[in-house]
């Protein structure tokens, strides 16, 4: 059922705050943990992002959905995210490239969102009080405002969840080099987006993207140049096994690198804790300087937790 109707939804969050306003895709219940992004662009490359798993992501830029839905941008094969708050939905996609609008899509995969709610106000709230638990109630789902924030607090939190295994491959895949094969790199997928072998590939280079679940024999039997370990969802901490197997690369001294969640992991693998960020870095506009250099670069993040 579309959300483009009179239904009515609320966003509630763990501290009581609630938010009303419509429902944005299909109706029903989403919890997850409320978080921003501050991309002006780029919404179906961030639903489809494995690393927004369990997360209801609010969408900072005011109005969303204006270039509809393709069938090319995906990162991954479906939405992972658990909801989605916008502000002004696009009422009519303009885009060459659009097969369907943004709501259609959610509808098709069963994306509880809510639009029309003051997301700059949301956005301050979560900047001084912090990701928190959070969730989407439309149409019938709605129900008395403490009954739905009890329903909230009983969710379980970020910090401690294990998410890689529940967004990676299962089955080991490869994605040939486009052109001369220069290198051979096996990908350990935490959450990869599908665009990063693709580039990789681009580049020259073999990707064999391996489950999370992956040993470091099975890294060594694709005959590697170079490892990396891909972004993903949840918390590092709980990720003792990529940290294992990281460490086994370390000690061959076989070239490693990785994003995200990877990166993360090598902070473990080196002996370095991981803590949660307030709010986290989300958003492809995101400003990071080189303190060798002094040059500062925008950069596209999506990240709750750092070493």
């Amino acid at each position: 059922m579309s959300g483009r109707g009179p239904a009515a939804a609320v966003l509630v969050l763990e501290d009581g705050r609630a938010f009303r306003g419509r429902a944005y895709g299909a109706l029903g219940t989403a919890f997850g943990e409320a978080v921003f992004s501050t991309g002006m662009t780029g919404y179906q490359e961030t639903l489809t992002d494995p690393s927004y798993d369990r997360q209801i992501v609010v969408a900072t830029a005011p109005q969303i959905g204006n270039t509809g839905w393709n069938d090319e941008d995906d990162e991954s094969s479906r939405i992972w995210v658990a909801g989605y708050v916008v502000r002004d939905p696009a009422r009519v996609p303009s885009s060459w490239r659009a097969r369907r609008s943004l709501d259609e899509e959610l509808v098709r995969q069963g994306v509880v969102g809510i639009s029309g709610i003051d997301t700059r106000a949301l956005t301050r709230h979560l900047r001084e009080r912090g990701a928190m638990r959070a969730g989407v109630f439309s149409g019938e789902a709605i129900g008395p405002e403490p009954d739905l924030v009890a329903r909230v607090r009983e969710q379980p939190h970020m910090k401690g969840a294990n998410l890689c295994a529940e967004v990676a491959t299962t089955e080991a895949y490869v994605v040939p080099a486009i052109g001369e094969k220069r290198f051979t790199v096996a990908a350990v997928d935490l959450g990869i987006k599908g665009m990063t072998p693709r580039r990789m590939a681009e580049r020259g280079i073999e990707v064999h993207v391996l489950p999370a679940t992956a040993t470091v024999e099975d890294v060594y039997a694709v005959n590697p140049d170079g490892v990396f370990f891909s972004n993903g969802p949840g918390d590092p901490s709980t990720a003792d096994h990529p940290v294992s197997v990281m460490q086994g690369v370390l000690e061959r001294g076989t070239p490693l690198f990785g994003i995200c969640f990877g990166n993360q992991i090598l902070g473990r693998a080196l002996g370095f804790g991981t803590f949660k960020l307030k709010y986290g870095h989300r958003g492809i506009n995101q400003p990071v300087q080189d303190r060798t250099t002094g040059k500062v670069e925008v950069t596209a993040h999506n990240h709750g937790f750092a070493v």
